[in-house]
This record gives C-alpha cells, structure tokens and sequence, in this order.
C-alpha cells in the first residue's frame, strides 16, 4: 500500500479504488483502515466514486509518534466528560490535517468524507477548519464532545479500553469481546470475519501507544457545539439505535449542532459495520453525496 508524505512530515498509509467525485472514509480510534471491509468500499466504488481510505497517524502503517506521552488515562476521560481541553501530543484539528494533507498529495480539490465514530469527530472538525475542502460530510456513529452527557455505557468503556493484548490469540479474543458488547442487534454477525479481521490488524501493526494518544486528541479538542455552529458543509448523521459506545444521543447532539444537517437513524444497528447494514449505509452515503453536489452545481 502506499505511504503519503504530507508537508507536515506525517506519512499515511492508503490505498484508493474507483473514478469518480472522491470519498475519503475516516475511521474510528485506533482502527486501521482495514476496518473499512473491502466489499463495502467495493459498493461506495461502484456507485461512482473515488473510495479513499487510510490509516490515521499513530496506527496501522503511518507514522507513529514515538516519545509523545498522552497524559493519564482518568485525565483524559475527565477531559472529555467535562468537555474541557487538556494537554496532548495533537488535536482532532492536526488529524483533520492529515486528511487535508492527504488530499494535497492525491491531488484532490474537495472530497466527500464519510467519518465513524472518532473519525466522525475528525470529519466534523474538518468541516470547521478545512470547508473548503469539503463537498459533503456524513458523520455515523459520533458526537459533538458536549460535556454533562452520558455517552458511553461504562460496558462498552470497558469492552473498548482493555489492556493491551501480547498474543495474537489474545487479541482475537478481546476483538470478538468487544464487538460482542458494541454488536448491533438487528443485523446477523459474521463471527469468522471479526476473527480474521482482529487477525489481520494484529499482523499488520500492533502498537497500542497509538490508542492513548487518539483519546489525548479527543481530550485536547474539547466540546465543538459552539464551532459546528457555523458549519455550512452538507451534513448527514447516521446512527445506530442501540449503539451502547456513543449512545444515540450523540446522533441527535451532532444533527442539532450543524445547520440543516439531516438525522437519519439505522433500527438495529449498534457501533459496528455489518453487512447486512451495507446496502443502506451505501444508499445513504451516495444519495446524500449526490444531493450535495447538485446543490453545490446550483450555487455554481
């Protein structure tokens, strides 16, 4: 796969499929890119895009951060809970960067970005500092870092946060654990690709470092309410029902947040990808992308 090398001296690891308008996919905390399944990318492709996907800073393949210490684990999530910015090695706003950068390199004006999760946050961030840059945003599974709300169930907390595992086999457990607590219910699992997946990630990158110092940007960046405020980016939300990670509230914190922004609910879905979600997430997606350019074709 490819690496980026953005102006700022971060490399990304990426890899790109299709022609078309470009679809930058952002995803969440510490996950790779091959988080987002192929076959998923495949249908975003086939409707006529560019699908670009990549590894954030601080996993996967891309630049690690070496020496850069997040401050304490109970800090950070006092941080975010009180949606007050703490020291950190980066901000959401430097990842937002990076995707920007990566954009420079691959020679594209303005992309769709599709962002979960942490990678929502990062997409909604992007839409305040780098708009221009933007054609649409879809923000699935995420919030807006407002304080006084219970987010999380402490299950999920604790599904997502486990030690770091030192095995291969260990890792596939914790995976399969996690996406045992974060599971839709509406939509069947595919047990063998979660443990092929995890296998996979293992084999490609194992640095858990990475995962504190994501939580550190989320911590560093704050409550974004007041800056989504002023966002003109064609916005839709998309979130699961039963999502106990970033609970639905999250969903309708983000839609009330963004100006015209479009809240669309997914029955069943929880904080994952599954397959039989794919057919709807991909019309939504599309359809939203082609709204967003025909009005941006009207403006013109």
């Amino acid at each position: 796969m490819p690496l980026a090398r953005l102006k700022s001296g971060i490399e990304l690891c990426y890899d790109e499929r299709g022609e078309g308008p470009a679809l930058v996919l952002v995803m969440g905390i510490a996950a790779q890119m091959i988080l987002w399944p192929e076959d998923f990318c495949d249908m975003l492709a086939e409707r006529g895009y560019r699908v670009i996907r990549f590894d954030h800073r601080d996993v996967g393949l891309s630049t690690k951060l070496e020496g850069q210490r997040a401050p304490s684990f109970a800090r950070m999530l006092a941080s975010i809970a009180l949606g007050v910015r703490c020291p950190a090695p980066y901000a959401l706003e430097d990842m937002a960067d990076d995707v920007a950068g990566l954009l420079d390199v691959l020679s594209i004006e303005k992309a769709h970005v599709v962002g979960v999760s942490m990678g929502g946050m990062i997409a909604q961030t992007m839409a305040i500092t780098h708009p221009q840059r933007m054609r649409s945003l879809v923000s699935v599974m995420s919030t807006t870092g407002k304080p006084g709300v219970l987010i999380s169930e402490p299950r999920a907390l604790r599904a997502l946060f486990q030690p770091a595992p030192r095995t291969r086999e260990q890792a596939i457990a914790q995976h399969l654990e996690l996406f045992r607590v974060v599971r839709s219910t509406g939509y069947e699992i595919d047990q063998n690709a979660l443990i092929e997946n995890a296998g996979r990630a293992w084999d490609r990158s194992r640095y858990p470092q990475g995962a504190l110092r994501h939580l550190a940007a989320m911590a560093a960046t704050g409550d974004r309410t007041s800056r989504l405020a002023f966002v003109r980016v064609p916005t839709l939300v998309l979130h699961g029902t039963v999502d106990p990670l970033i609970r639905p509230i999250g969903g309708v914190l983000t839609a009330n947040a963004i100006p015209g922004a479009k809240l669309r609910w997914i029955e069943g879905l929880g904080h994952d990808l599954p397959r039989g979600a794919w057919p709807l997430l991909v019309d939504l997606i599309t359809r939203h992308a082609r709204e967003a350019d025909g009005v941006g074709a009207q403006r013109d």
